[in-house]
């Protein structure tokens, strides 16, 4: 079917009632899709579902579009594709019920041929909301793409292009494509099925031709072998790409076509060589992600998704995790292109509710379905290794919730046998019927915060009770997850010696820990951090506590973000990324983060999901001569740190934590640099210099140019830079952008965890010297010439060209 974007030309408005449908209308926006209405309603203390949204409210939206149905139409088939609509989504073609979907992140289709007029103008609506269904932000509304699909009566399935590669060895790959065609018309029809397939560069390496007969309304697989000679493999360091197309002719020329990626690649797993990819052993350095955007909020726009992998990516990472529910499909596209290892998740609860109207409600229901369009969605993604079947479900610990695992397991292996299945086991919520008398016999948190009571923790799935409740909700899965689980790596390969295991869901804090579990034993495959991008909503649950905080799970308002992640949400790596890039053995610089010298009386170490206070910078308010605690990163035994030129302190690396030295330093401005030695010998260094102060404003586009396409973005890093080039991060100020040219400002903040401030305003605060705008075209080419103004400084200004979408 000719699939074509159906994004343009929406209005958006909160969704009413029939009877106050009587009183003045509600205003109404037009948007381009994909589009978040939770994030455009603004945020508030009361009136909101609190720190778990992020202060954001809840609501229920109508989203409404005209479009033009020619009459040749009626011999056609018409479907509307949805890649995401959050929550409860009802689809009505003007004004009649036409479709509907309860998951807010599966994609689905609706039919529209028995709702249009043909010559005319027609009118789809759609209405979602979104209300106490969420224990992190969800956004609200389309915040996936749509598609119009519009194909001859006899055409492929939406999702009936499946390709697997059964045999693969140096000079001949096999690539199996299996086609479902159906027939909606009256009669027989027959068909010739011509497929072929395209190496990266486009050249067709192999095809296949057959005829098909298909009766009136059947459906029928076809199923043809493309042989591959000299297969270029894809894997995370060369992810090669093959086209398939299939196309279907008669005698009046061509019926339809399908088309789509995949790559050459298998997948094994057993507990002595642990996760192979193509033979190889693959360690798995993973990052759990939300699927916000940050200052986009749900707003899954194609070039967004591409760019938080690449940024992934580039700090170090080859896996991300989705949490907890399925990526988006331009996510996936961006992990196949970029080489980036993929565990797609399906929910974060079964039939046990976490908040008051969440998807447990609807799951006995529409589980079968929802699984049904992820294995549809990812089958041909070679990035996708893993179904995740649920996230710290709360009735795995019960025979019950195995059986519940069991049924989802193999629903998924009956469509798509080729991959692994898991499941995010949380041995804590095994035994939750015995933690009120093990906390009474337990001491109380001495420090205050919430990280501290997050201790016990891993002493709690460490005890064999939690061992006996998982057994059979382990036996369903080809991996066994585990979140905060590591110190039953060891145990249950005791018990369980055919058991492989990934650390699903971890503390950010205790990678080196991990990681040398995760190396030094074959049947653990990985880690998945969490997390790897930070987001919003579970307001602050990574924020450094100190004596004076309330001991609480989330911030009070204005916080915004979680503050946990390696990557703040405008994108810019956090102290802890370069400290894991450490670990894993991907950096042998050193790296050098200073702690916040306001704090220096209650100094706060990394614990469960917040890394220590620091920052890589040498600019402080404060006087000279002040002490302030400094942190190197490194893989060394010894550091040595220079003020100026002038031996100011040496550490050893190791001592309170593998790969880190810390060291009291007076604080002077100037250049501290840190040397790494490693048996005497230097082996690496890195500087900080102080900033003089802001001169000007440094604007970086992260590419020169875009597409009119509105799946496209551009962003605009922002600094406050002193005269030499230097950021400054003590001296915040406003600054405001302004476009001229074919485009719009998406979006504009900075990663303030706490902050009162929209993204969609002209106009924010930089924090700690920076901020980041998102430019979208708005459709056709051109110039767009940016100007960012701050007061005191010159204007800068950048222009960015718009071409013709392809």
């Amino acid at each position: 079917m000719i699939r074509e974007p159906f994004n343009d030309g929406w209005r958006v408005s909160g969704r009413t009632s029939l009877f106050e449908q009587f009183m003045p209308a509600a205003a109404t926006t037009e948007v381009t899709l994909p589009h978040d209405a939770m994030l455009a309603a603004g945020r508030s203390a009361e009136g909101s579902d609190g720190s778990h949204t992020g202060y954001h409210r809840p609501g229920a939206w109508r989203y409404d579009k005209d479009f033009e149905v020619p009459a040749e139409w009626a011999s056609k088939r018409v479907t509307f594709e949805f890649e995401g609509v959050y929550r409860d989504a009802m689809v009505y073609v003007n004004d009649v019920f036409a479709g509907q979907w309860a998951n807010g992140y599966a994609t689905f289709h609706v039919a529209a041929d028995p709702y249009l007029r043909y010559g005319a103008t027609n009118t789809i609506r759609v209405e979602a909301q979104a209300h106490k269904d969420s224990r992190w932000y969800s956004g609200g509304g389309i915040h996936r793409p749509v598609h119009l699909l519009i194909g001859d009566l006899l055409h492929v399935t939406p999702a009936g292009l499946r390709v697997t590669t059964p045999q693969i060895d140096d000079d001949l790959a096999v690539a199996a494509v299996a086609t479902e065609v159906i027939n909606e018309g009256t009669g027989t029809r027959t068909v010739d099925v011509l497929l072929q397939v395209r190496d990266g560069g486009g050249a067709v390496v192999a095809e296949d031709r057959v005829p098909l007969t298909v009766l009136a309304g059947e459906r029928a697989t076809v199923r043809q072998r493309a042989y591959l000679r000299r297969p270029a493999l894809w894997s995370v360091d060369a992810p090669n790409l093959y086209t398939a197309t299939v196309r279907l002719t008669d005698a009046g020329g061509q019926v339809d076509e399908a088309s789509t990626t995949f790559g050459v690649r298998s997948v094994t797993v057993d507990p002595f060589h642990g996760l192979r990819i193509n033979g190889e052993t693959v360690k798995l350095r993973g990052a759990c992600v939300h699927h916000d955007n940050g200052p986009l909020g749900a707003a899954a726009i194609a070039r967004a998704e591409e760019r938080r992998v690449q940024l992934l990516k580039d700090a170090g990472f080859n896996a991300i995790r989705s949490a907890h529910n399925p990526l988006s499909t331009a996510m996936l596209a961006a992990c196949d292109r970029l080489g980036m290892l993929v565990m797609d998740e399906t929910f974060d609860m079964w039939t046990v509710s976490k908040t008051d109207d969440d998807y447990a409600r609807r799951f006995p229901q529409w589980w079968e379905r929802d699984v049904d369009a992820l294995v549809a969605k990812d089958f041909n993604h070679p990035s996708v290794i893993f179904y995740s079947i649920g996230n710290e479900i709360l009735e795995i610990g019960t025979p019950h919730g195995a059986r519940w695992g069991r049924l989802l397991a193999e629903r998924i292996r009956a469509q798509d046998p080729t991959r692994l299945v898991t499941n995010a086991l949380n041995g804590m919520l095994a035994i939750m019927d015995l933690i009120p008398a093990l906390m009474a016999q337990a001491a109380p948190a001495e420090n205050g915060g919430f990280n501290d009571l997050l201790d016990g923790m891993g002493a709690l799935a460490a005890l064999p009770e939690v061992g006996e409740r998982i057994a059979e909700s382990a036996a369903v899965l080809d991996v066994v997850g585990l979140n905060y689980g590591d110190s039953r790596y060891l145990a249950d390969h005791e018990t369980h010696p055919n058991r492989v295991m990934v650390g699903t869901e971890t503390f950010p804090t205790q990678i080196d820990q991990y990681w040398k579990l995760v190396t030094e034993h074959g049947h653990v495959i990985g880690d998945f951090t969490w997390t790897g991008w930070d987001y919003l909503g579970e307001s602050g649950i990574g924020r450094p506590t100190y004596p004076d905080d309330p001991v609480a799970f989330g911030a009070p308002y204005p916080w915004l973000t979680a503050s946990t992640g390696d990557l703040d949400i405008t994108g810019r790596r956090r102290p802890v990324s370069y400290y894991r890039e450490t670990v894993y053995g991907l950096r042998r610089d050193p790296y050098l983060a200073v702690q916040r010298p306001e704090h220096r009386e209650h100094p706060f170490r990394p614990k469960g999901w917040a890394w220590s206070d620091s920052v890589a910078s040498w600019t402080w308010d404060v006087p000279a001569g002040t002490p302030v605690t400094v942190e190197v990163y490194a893989d060394a035994d010894e550091i040595e740190l220079l003020l100026d030129g002038v031996t100011v302190a040496k550490a050893p690396v190791g001592v309170d934590k593998a790969f880190l030295a810390a060291a009291e330093v007076p604080y002077e401005p100037g250049t501290l640099e840190a040397v790494a030695y490693q048996d005497g010998t230097e082996t690496g260094r890195c500087r900080l210099v102080t900033a003089g102060a802001p001169a000007r404003l440094l604007v970086t586009p992260d590419r020169p140019g875009l597409s009119a396409d509105a799946q496209d973005l551009a962003h605009l890093d922002i600094r406050l830079v002193d005269e030499r080039g230097t950021v400054n991060p003590v001296s915040d100020r406003t600054v405001t952008v302004t476009l001229d040219g074919p485009a719009a400002l998406q979006a504009l903040g900075t990663a303030r965890p706490s902050t009162e401030e929209p993204f969609q305003a002209n106009s924010c605060t930089t924090y700690e010297g920076h901020a980041l705008a998102v430019l979208r075209p708005t459709g056709v080419d051109g110039r767009v010439t940016v100007t960012v103004r701050a007061d005191g400084l010159p204007p800068a200004t950048v222009t960015i060209e718009v071409t013709p979408r392809t």
